[in-house]
């Protein structure tokens, strides 16, 4: 999870905040983060899901794409990037997208909102500064392409944080899923998404530097909302059955193999309005007809071992059949799961495989994912 060079690393805006709250700062993304808290992990990820946790992911990117003509042009250039379908992207809704290069492979995952007169994406830390790039060179012609480094971005997730928001920002209380709005605050102009990465109902809040701190202190004092560290963050996307840029997708992955075809719009599909047009569409598109050689599955070890990132996986007979990419101690489920790709022949449900422990092979049985039931309002 770490960087190994501390040399050059940098430091969130709430860094001191966190290092005040008792955080455990490591490297991450070429910054320090807080792994954890002195409550624990299991405790700040059981918190999540039965109250509200609040997470600094300001390590992100944020970006916003401002059309140097029309609306229309930047989306049709935006779109030309991904197998999914900007068009149709009503004003005030976010969706997921996926940046792909010509072999078909995930340049990153990301997720972009139409606020009427721009587009405003966000995109993973460590891919950030590539994506800016990849952006400026395919849209510079149609667009002004801004890399936001004024502004904090903070994750609200769990059944409490619809009220601990809303005392403050009433309006969120009306937004659904995936809905983005803009509010004037106390704490400054707040970009708010309904979204998140924990599989519980929440919001990311984008708000100016000078008013993070201030934001996350009043949130943190409201009562059932607790400071939650990336340790706890990558459990509750394991169990939401979520991808983890270069680790369970990478620029070798489909979307197609990494189980992402639920991003991939039937506009853009074999068939559709606008099927095709994007970097590796001859790959992508044959897989989602044809079916890929692999598939990311969920796996459920047998023993209370848990198969972490790197565990080869076997035939019952012996034959290496791939391996996993993410696994851990699922807190919600008490017990250890994982995921990670497999040839096809092997990823129905219910199969049982061995994965490679400390030199032994542990029984390990695919299955659905996610691992725990997602809370979204729609």
């Amino acid at each position: 999870m770490a960087d190994l060079n501390t040399s050059d690393l940098k430091q969130l805006v709430l860094h001191d905040l966190h290092a005040s709250l008792g955080g455990k700062m490591v490297p991450f993304a070429g910054y320090f983060m807080p792994v954890q808290y002195p409550a624990g992990v299991m405790t700040e990820h059981l918190h999540t899901r039965a109250a509200a946790g609040l997470f600094d992911v300001s390590h992100m990117g944020q970006v916003i794409l401002r059309p140097k003509g029309d609306m229309a042009t930047l989306v049709a250039a935006f779109e030309a990037l991904m197998p999914v379908d900007v068009a149709s992207l009503a004003e005030g809704r976010q969706r997921y997208g996926l940046f792909t290069n010509e072999q078909g492979g995930i340049l990153d995952d990301l997720m972009f909102a139409n606020r009427g007169d721009h587009l405003f994406v966000v995109v993973n830390a460590a891919c950030k500064e590539a994506d800016v790039a990849h952006m400026t060179a395919h849209l510079s012609s149609v667009a002004t392409v801004e890399h936001i480094t004024d502004r904090a971005l903070l994750a609200l997730q769990g059944p409490g944080a619809e009220t601990a928001l809303a005392a403050w920002v009433p309006g969120v209380a009306e937004m659904r899923f995936m809905d983005v709005r803009v509010f004037d605050t106390a704490f400054g102009p707040m970009w708010v998404s309904r979204s998140g990465y924990t599989g519980e109902d929440g919001f990311e809040i984008s708000v100016p530097d000078g008013g993070a701190a201030d934001l996350a202190r009043t949130l943190l004092a409201t009562n059932g909302v607790m400071p939650i560290g990336l340790g706890a963050r990558d459990s509750l996307r394991l169990e939401a059955g979520l991808c983890l840029y270069g680790h369970d997708i990478d620029t070798m992955t489909s979307p197609v193999e990494a189980g992402l075809t639920w991003a991939i719009q039937k506009s853009r599909r074999t068939g559709g309005d606008r099927a095709g047009g994007f970097p590796g569409a001859e790959r992508i598109l044959h897989e989602l007809n044809h079916g890929p050689e692999r598939r990311r599955v969920g796996l459920l070890p047998q023993t209370r071992a848990p198969m972490r990132e790197g565990t080869q996986l076997f035939d019952p007979d012996g034959t290496p059949l791939g391996e996993v990419t993410s696994g851990g101690f699922g807190p919600s489920v008490s017990a250890p799961v994982a995921m990670g790709y497999v040839a096809a022949s092997h990823a129905t449900p219910g199969t049982t495989l061995e994965g490679e422990v400390r030199g032994k092979r542990m029984p390990v049985i695919v299955t659905p994912l996610p691992f725990h039931p997602t809370t979204y309002k729609r």
